[in-house]
């Protein structure tokens, strides 16, 4: 038997403005709550196929480039449209060396956390 991943605990400044962001980017819901705390995100199912993400609040200051980041593809739109739709819902274009004819965009959401949307499109779940 293997392991799976089950949950991807994000530390952040605001819970509250990475949750609206991270649940209109991946069509999430809130699934728990502990005020002032963490906010947990989901599928709208709840839980099982795909996993939750724990925002977790720290006032600490982000040091550098994180060692874990998210890679996401577009489901039912082409990957233009979709880094459309990420900009409009708050993300931000950064360079952090990536080569000028890259087949990604690497952003990054409200906090600076980055992120990439990569050009495969995934059949939605």
């Amino acid at each position: 038997m293997a392991c799976r991943i089950g949950e991807l605990v994000l530390k952040c400044r605001d819970p509250e403005v990475l949750a609206r962001f991270w649940c209109e980017v991946l069509d999430f819901v809130e699934l728990d709550r502990e005020a002032k705390i963490y906010i947990e995100i989901g599928p709208r199912e709840g839980f099982g196929g795909q996993p939750t993400i724990f925002l977790i609040r720290n006032d600490e200051p982000k040091n550098g480039h994180a060692r874990l980041h998210i890679d996401v593809n577009p489901t039912d739109r082409d990957q233009d449209a979709e880094l459309e739709r990420l900009l409009a819902a708050g993300a931000k274009l950064v360079d952090i060396g990536q080569p000028a004819n890259a087949s990604w965009h690497v952003l990054a959401d409200p906090e600076g956390n980055e992120f990439c949307l990569l050009n495969h499109r995934l059949d939605p779940l």
